[in-house]
């Protein structure tokens, strides 16, 4: 329990994890809301079903990585679990559509879809926060000063 929330007060951290959030919420909210020209809850797991084979269940969890995960991403809670949460997506997201088209996002119109180079640049900050943590300004720094207070006092030590 200690290493889940532990997080040092890393800047690097606190970027990532927020720009991560931030990126990821508008998908998430497109499924879940039907923002930002999306289709919504039930469209969105109607779709997965009929255009991927993905069960229902499954598509309740990218939805909710993508919004809850996100926003627990910006705001640094279960920082490390938000995160893989994404990297899940992300993978899913390559293997079921991107790989096809290719590592290139499609910037000139040329291709059938979108290649999977922004997947992999989400993947590697969902790596970095797992193995790192939320940094600095988050709920999860803010949970191991209150539960594991010599976990703080270490930090300063190094």
């Amino acid at each position: 329990m200690k290493w889940f929330f532990h997080t040092d007060l890393s800047m690097s951290n606190l970027f990532i994890r927020v720009f991560l959030g931030v990126v990821m919420l508008p998908h998430g909210l497109q499924k879940l809301l039907g923002w930002y020209g999306g289709k919504g809850f039930a469209a969105t797991i109607d779709a997965f079903g009929a255009n991927y084979h993905v069960p229902a269940a499954i598509t309740l969890l990218v939805i909710a990585a993508e919004s809850f995960g996100a926003i627990g991403l910006i705001i640094g809670f279960m920082t490390r679990f938000c995160a893989f949460g994404v990297l899940c997506n992300m993978i899913g997201a390559i293997y079921l559509v991107h790989w096809p088209h290719g590592f290139f996002m499609n910037w000139f119109g040329k291709q059938a879809g979108e290649g999977f180079e922004f997947h992999l640049l989400a993947i590697g900050m969902a790596l970095a926060l797992m193995a790192g943590g939320a940094g600095g300004l988050s709920v999860d720094r803010y949970i191991t000063k209150r539960l594991y207070p010599e976990r703080i006092r270490s930090d300063f030590q190094r």
